[in-house]
C-alpha cells in the first residue's frame, strides 16, 4: 500500500513541476508571436475554438491558465488568470 500511495505522489509531483503554465513562461509571450513558438513554450492547449475570423485557445485549467487569441496562427490578445 505505501508504494501505491508513493507512485501517486511521485505522478502528481511530477505532473504539477512539468506545468508549462507559469507567469514566467506568460511574460515571454508577445503580440505577433507565431502559433508553433507558442505551443514551444507551453505546449499543446487544453482546448481551442475556431471563431470564424480567430481561434482562442486556452493553457492550464480553469484556476490557472494563459488565453491567447490567434488570427492567421498569430497572438493577437493574451492572458492570464491565476498565475
Amino acid at each position: 500500500m505505501k508504494k501505491s500511495i508513493f507512485v501517486a505522489l511521485a505522478a502528481a509531483l511530477t505532473l504539477t513541476a512539468c506545468s508549462k503554465v507559469t507567469l514566467e513562461n506568460y511574460e515571454q509571450l508577445q503580440v505577433g508571436m507565431d502559433r508553433v513558438e507558442v505551443e514551444a513554450l507551453l505546449g499543446s492547449p487544453a482546448a481551442c475554438e475556431e471563431k470564424a475570423l480567430h481561434t482562442n485557445c486556452v493553457w492550464g485549467s480553469d484556476s490557472k491558465n494563459i488565453q491567447i487569441t490567434l488570427v492567421s496562427d498569430k497572438v493577437t490578445l493574451y492572458s492570464e488568470k491565476g498565475l
